[in-house]
């Protein structure tokens, strides 16, 4: 019998530990459960991250192929890296662009060498990853608050919070461990739970309150909370005066609470409710439904706001971003699509200096800023891009826009890497077969900065290659002076990237997998080897700049001194914002009557590439209101056509009151879903407004789209 052996799962950001065990004979993942010793979980697990691991109903791939004739045919590796390079090669002599699109699927070893490839080789500004699609507002708005990305809480705060409130996410779907802990702090007496979202959604169900504000005008709500926490002086001035700055002048911009509340569509007592949360020692999560708008960044930042105003910036609160993807962090803080290792500026002239030391590369093979965001790189397919390649992600269903997406892509020659087959592999003109979860070695980052070892408990199959072995292969052979090792050990890759964070605000120099082996998981910044990080930017009255001892056994430093904060700030001070509601890109009208939003499911993953078949695809699932079902007469069957300016889907209708009147709510796994959306852009973060666009429903036999009846494919 094969032994268990410890892992983390991929599934989420969560970043629960795993005990996995392969098959007895050939290959393949034949028991998974939660691992009782590891620090995060400790012994919890979701049944869709066992099952998905065990048992993923994806198409698998197992050998290199080619498109010969319009048809892709299975190959050798050696043909289908001879074509990829080709291809590679022309771009680069020719002077051509070659596009990069990377993923939060895979390790932090993979991650960074891709980037190191696409940054470093290619020297190309058209690189990204997928986690922009989901985290880039998050992200900006923590840059701009604290002059550093990650939330400054973690887990650790939880069960300490007073006040949990979830904003514009659905962690009972998402992340049902964390929202297991959320719902056991909330129970205690005294403690409560608020969702904040249109919808009423399982994590709103499970609430001492729903507020519901119109889809979009989350700003209008979050500042009209913080106007009544300034009307009702419940603003923890003292804090406010010590770590911050400009609250006067976010104090003279904000809108009465009263005008603000009318125009998130929610009433004064929603209002109330709210404030007296934050009054309290309070956590507040959001995800998408914050990030994903045009003004993701600056929701994110008043989310920040309520936090600093009320000076839940303690042990037991704080603003805390929920993250979808298993390694969104690592790919954040490791692959240089935004940043340098270590969130190193990517402009500064000296840390690109250092990067550039590092890889003994000269310095002018840099790009001179990270890019244009993924959707900026899909525009330029086939313009200044001649040649793409992508990792671990599907963007012909996961961009906006994902027609258009789509038709882009058809115009450069593709290179797609994966483990499953997606609308993206089936498109490309080489597909490099891939190792995925239980099969691959190297590190993972949950959503609370916490690095712990992703463990291969069975062989991959013979044709299938990890991603960190393809990539530093492809380096290898187009970039000798920069990749030595085209089967590199991962270990030596996660000692290069992690010295090259050592003195950053992301420093996991003193993270080494000899640690990892003892302690199972660490959390950044950890500069030395007896650093496990807690609490960001608080100086607490123990003195130990929040770090915490993971050895309950240790005792704690004497306490020394009063609470104070610090910032990696020009100035040392968290920032306030000033920004306030504006339009939506794409409002309904006379025309297009409904809006669309998009969500997760509870039992999907992502665009779906693991829990659907790519051929047999049944129609989309429309959650709608029963009374917006009854006023329409497009409905025949229990199907109609969702149609928006972009193009047209069939659906299935299921009513569901749950959903407010005017809203069509249709789920991200759909490959047809991302055909409707919009590919407007949040300015500063560069994320789509994937929630909120305008569409009309149109009887089946009606519909005006001439792609309505073939759904496209999908993104990860």
């Amino acid at each position: 019998m094969s032994d268990w052996v410890p892992t983390t799962c991929m599934r989420c950001a969560v970043g629960c530990g795993h005990l996995q065990r392969g098959a007895d004979i050939g290959t393949g993942i034949d028991v998974v459960r939660g691992d009782a010793a590891h620090p995060v979980n400790q012994g919890l697990a979701c049944q869709r991250g066992v099952r998905e691991t065990s048992d993923p109903q994806g198409e698998w791939l197992t050998r290199p192929m080619v498109r010969r004739d319009g048809e892709l045919v299975s190959t050798t590796w050696d043909v289908a890296l001879s074509e990829a390079l080709r291809a590679f090669q022309g771009a680069v002599d020719s002077a051509g662009e070659v596009a990069v699109l990377g993923s939060g699927q895979q390790t932090n070893e993979a991650a960074y060498a891709l980037g190191k490839l696409a940054r470093g080789g290619f020297g190309t500004r058209y690189y990204d990853a997928n986690t922009t699609l989901c985290m880039a507002s998050a992200v900006t708005a923590y840059y701009q608050a604290f002059g550093s990305d990650a939330p400054p809480c973690s887990y650790d705060d939880i069960p300490e919070a007073e006040a949990h409130v979830v904003w514009g996410a659905n962690p009972a779907a998402a992340h049902p461990v964390m929202f297991r802990w959320i719902r056991q702090a909330a129970s205690d007496e005294g403690v409560e739970l608020l969702a904040v979202d249109p919808v009423e959604t399982e994590t709103a169900e499970a609430a001492d309150a729903h507020v519901a504000p119109d889809p979009g005008q989350d700003l209008a709500l979050a500042r009209a909370v913080l106007a009544r926490i300034v009307e009702t002086d419940r603003v923890d001035e003292g804090f406010v005066a010590e770590a911050t700055e400009g609250f006067d002048d976010l104090r003279d911009a904000l809108p009465d609470s009263e005008s603000a509340a009318a125009r998130a569509g929610v009433s004064t007592a929603d209002v109330d409710r709210l404030a007296d949360a934050f009054e309290r020692d309070a956590l507040c999560y959001w995800g998408m439904g914050v990030n994903q708008h045009v003004q993701g960044t600056d929701i994110a930042r008043a989310l920040i706001d309520l936090c600093l105003a009320t000076g839940n910036l303690r042990p037991g609160s704080g603003p805390f971003s929920l993250t979808g993807q298993a390694n969104s962090m690592g790919t954040r803080v490791c692959s240089c699509k935004g940043t340098w290792p270590g969130q190193r500026p990517f402009a500064d002239p000296d840390e690109r200096r250092t990067v550039a030391e590092q890889w003994d590369i000269p310095v002018e093979r840099l790009p001179p800023d990270p890019g244009p965001g993924p959707v900026g790189i899909a525009e330029a397919l086939g313009d200044e891009v001649e040649v793409a390649y992508t990792v671990a992600t599907n963007p012909v269903a996961g961009m906006p826009d994902a027609s258009t997406a789509k038709e882009n892509l058809e115009d450069v020659f593709l290179v797609a890497q994966d483990a499953f087959r997606t609308e993206t592999t089936d498109l490309a003109d080489v597909v490099l077969p891939a190792a995925t979860w239980g099969e691959s070695e190297g590190t993972a980052m949950n959503m609370e900065r916490t690095v712990s070892r992703v463990r291969a408990a069975t062989e991959a199959p013979s044709g299938v290659w990890s991603d960190l072995r393809i990539i530093s292969t492809v380096g290898a052979r187009l970039f000798p002076d920069l990749f030595d090792d085209p089967d590199p050990d991962p270990e030596a890759l996660f000692d290069e990237f992690a010295g090259l964070t050592a003195g950053t605000v992301a420093d996991m120099s003193g993270i080494t997998y000899d640690r990892l082996e003892d302690l199972k998981a660490l959390r950044w910044p950890a500069p030395d080897a007896e650093t496990d990080a807690g609490y960001r930017y608080y100086d607490g009255d123990d003195g130990n700049r929040g770090y915490v001892p993971r050895d309950e056994d240790e005792p704690a430093p004497d306490e020394t001194g009063e609470e104070s904060w610090s910032f990696p700030t020009a100035s040392g001070l968290a920032g306030f914002s000033t920004a306030r509601q504006e339009g939506l890109p794409e409002p309904v009208d006379d025309e297009y009557p409904l809006t669309l939003t998009t969500a997760r499911e509870s039992d999907a993953y992502n665009t779906g590439v693991r829990s659907r078949d790519v051929d047999d695809l049944d129609p989309v699932v429309a959650r709608i209101n029963p009374e917006t079902v009854a006023e329409s007469d497009a409905i025949r069957d229990g199907e109609v056509v969702v149609e928006s300016r972009r193009d047209a889907v069939r659906a299935s209708v299921d009513p569901d009151a749950a959903v407010p009147e005017g809203l069509v709510w249709l789920p991200i796994h759909h490959p047809a879903t991302n055909r409707l959306t919009i590919d407007a852009l949040d300015p500063q973060s560069k994320e789509p407004n994937f929630k909120q666009c305008a569409v009309r429903l149109v009887a089946p036999a009606d519909e005006t789209a001439a792609t309505a009846d073939a759904p496209v494919r999908a993104d990860d």
